[in-house]
């Protein structure tokens, strides 16, 4: 085990971010980077190998946390780096992205601040990158079955990969020019360099598998036509279609969703624009939703120059320490400041979007609101609360209910669904129609990137099943097993 003292002789240290007005003027990742490695050994060592490791049950992928915590304790990168791929397909994309409900079921945190798992895992894989444990694993034999993976985020890729190295021939459809969906085109680069997701494309095209990029299943190649091609196929298209806010002057110009604003200013950092069509500079601007992707766009609005930023909340803000209902070891709602909270800006809680005000060209100016409270379990607004803010650009970052209607693959396919609008799916991620297979968000509605990893790993091994009989993958999790949510 790592050191049995070492939760006793070393506190928390997280990776040090660099100076705000340094990472305003680029978009590179926000940490200084190598600033992990001299503490890492120390950070992992407070790692109190638990008779019950509760992290494991935090993590929906089951990372065997307490083993790599002690290969990194005693700087055997390798090793770690073998554990680590154990389980986790990507842990460059979750060590950067991931909330980490690993962290909130340590049981070092129950009384002290809980281990740093985040930043050993990313620790870890940078490592192995750098020293060249990350080799690709092509297959010793073919199966002869051919499988088509819908969707290039981190559920079809980990699909991708696991059916890859069982010896089938895979090929990804992305209807995005790009590999990497929310990935490529929703996570902005000061959160994770779009340089981490070329390097596991590159060693995914070396194993075998194969990508076709700017074809839209339902649209550009039936659905029909496509199942006729494979002899199975794994949708992982995700559930893109976004909430939306019908209030008075939503059709005014300037009010976008979040997903038609983000992927413009990715799409500058791949080279395809000089500056983004949709700017923030000089603007004010407001983005209505407390969430991840609220946050995502309050820093890229301050990094295109915004006049001011304002974030809207509905709910009332979180406190900063576990409320009674939300024991440990479960992911409690806590007051959180990202990243690009500390650039700046103003984040407002308990209200709700009335109306917007335009001017006479059509173009957004105002935003009015009113503060809500909770009367009978219901948010309803408190009279004489009403106010109006400026509003020269607002990005709608309110959740997505659901995988994409229009483009006629839910129909094609003659698909299930849930009674939450999911693409329904059993226990082996089979849908209704033979063959064919769901993972990550459309099956699951929105979920975290860690909860796409590990339903890809287990919707591969229910096509491995269907296609051989038998799998050589690790058992998948069920889809309606709540044991592992937090």
């Amino acid at each position: 085990m790592a050191d049995p003292k070492g939760f006793l002789n070393h506190g928390r240290e997280v990776a040090k971010s660099r100076p705000v007005d340094v990472r305003l003027k680029d978009w590179n990742e926000v940490y200084v980077p190598g600033s992990l490695l001299p503490i890492i050994s120390k950070q992992a060592s407070r790692c109190m190998d638990c008779g019950i490791p509760f992290c494991h049950n935090g993590c929906p992928l089951g990372n065997l946390i307490p083993e790599w915590n002690d290969y990194a304790y005693r700087e055997d990168w390798a090793a770690a780096s073998e554990r680590l791929h154990a389980t986790n397909n990507f842990p460059e994309f979750t060590g950067r992205l991931c909330p980490a409900p690993c962290e909130s079921a340590c049981v070092l945190g129950i009384n002290q601040p809980a281990v740093t798992i985040k930043n050993v895992e990313v620790s870890i894989i940078d490592k192995a990158w750098d020293t060249g444990d990350v080799a690709p694993q092509a297959p010793e034999r073919l199966s002869g079955k051919t499988v088509a993976v819908i969707g290039s985020g981190p559920a079809g890729l980990a699909a991708a990969q696991q059916l890859t190295r069982a010896g089938h021939t895979v090929a990804v459809y992305e209807r995005a020019d790009r590999v990497g969906g929310l990935l490529r085109y929703g996570i902005p680069e000061f959160k994770m360099e779009k340089r981490h997701i070329n390097r596991r494309i590159e060693q995914m095209r070396a194993e075998g598998t194969r990508f076709r990029t700017g074809i839209e299943i339902g649209r550009d190649l039936k659905a029909t036509d496509l199942k006729k091609r494979y002899d199975a196929v794994v949708i992982a298209a995700g559930a893109t279609t976004a909430r939306d806010l019908p209030v008075p002057g939503r059709e005014l110009k300037g009010v976008y969703q979040a997903m038609e604003y983000l992927p413009l200013a990715n799409k500058v950092q791949e080279g395809d624009y000089v500056t983004s069509p949709v700017s923030a500079e000089g603007k004010h601007v407001v983005v209505i939703g407390g969430g991840d992707t609220g946050a995502d766009c309050v820093g890229t609005a301050h990094r295109q120059g915004a006049a001011s930023v304002t974030q809207l909340e509905i709910m009332p803000r979180p406190g900063e320490d576990r409320a009674p209902h939300q024991p440990w070891p479960t992911f409690p709602m806590l007051y959180k400041v990202t990243s690009a909270h500390e650039e700046g800006g103003e984040r407002v809680y308990s209200v709700s979007t009335t109306h917007f005000e335009g001017d006479e060209d059509g173009n957004v100016q105002w935003l009015h609101l009113t503060e809500v409270e909770f009367i009978d379990g219901k948010l309803t607004p408190k009279p004489g609360t009403e106010r109006k803010i400026p509003a020269q650009l607002v990005t709608l970052a309110m959740g997505f209910t659901g995988t994409d209607r229009e483009n006629g693959l839910v129909e094609q396919f003659g698909l299930d669904l849930d009674e939450r609008g999911n693409i329904a799916r059993d226990a082996d991620f089979q849908t209704n129609v033979p063959g064919v297979f769901v993972a990550g968000d459309a099956g699951r509605g929105q979920s975290l990137i860690v909860w796409a990893i590990a339903e890809g790993r287990s919707a591969a091994r229910g096509c491995d099943r269907f296609l051989t009989g038998a799998s050589e993958l690790p058992a998948p999790i069920k889809p309606t097993d709540r044991s592992l949510m937090v």
